[in-house]
């Protein structure tokens, strides 16, 4: 008696389960992010706080105009750069499972938030 093959068949791989966008009381989209990236960003904005106030000190104690604009520009060019990182995990996280979820708007609504930013 022949003894029939039987096809394997695969298990589907699972997948990291991907947070989904939520509204809160206050109409606001929210994002559940990971404890890694939240950490990440909430220490970037702490360092800005803490130039900001660098400022703040520098004018109480007047210092001089150049030295303030100093500083003033390096606060501006971390913000800019939070700015960037912020944008690269929207579109690496949130982009990417509008995408899966087959949310065509989501592109539109990034153009249409960014065409005040890089006037």
């Amino acid at each position: 008696m022949k003894t029939q093959k039987t096809e394997k068949t695969e298990k589907p791989k699972k997948t990291k389960k991907e947070p989904k966008p939520v509204k809160d009381d206050t109409n606001r989209r929210k994002w559940k992010r990971e404890a890694s990236e939240k950490t990440r960003l909430s220490h970037r904005l702490s360092r800005i706080e803490g130039q900001i106030r660098g400022i703040k000190g520098m004018i109480e104690d007047d210092c001089h105009c150049m030295d303030i604009m100093t500083q003033v520009s390096a606060s501006q060019a971390a913000l800019a750069s939070f700015s960037r990182e912020l944008l690269n995990d929207h579109i690496r996280t949130c982009m990417n499972a509008d995408e899966r979820a087959g949310r065509d708007a989501a592109a539109e609504e990034l153009v249409e938030m960014l065409k005040p930013i890089m006037r």
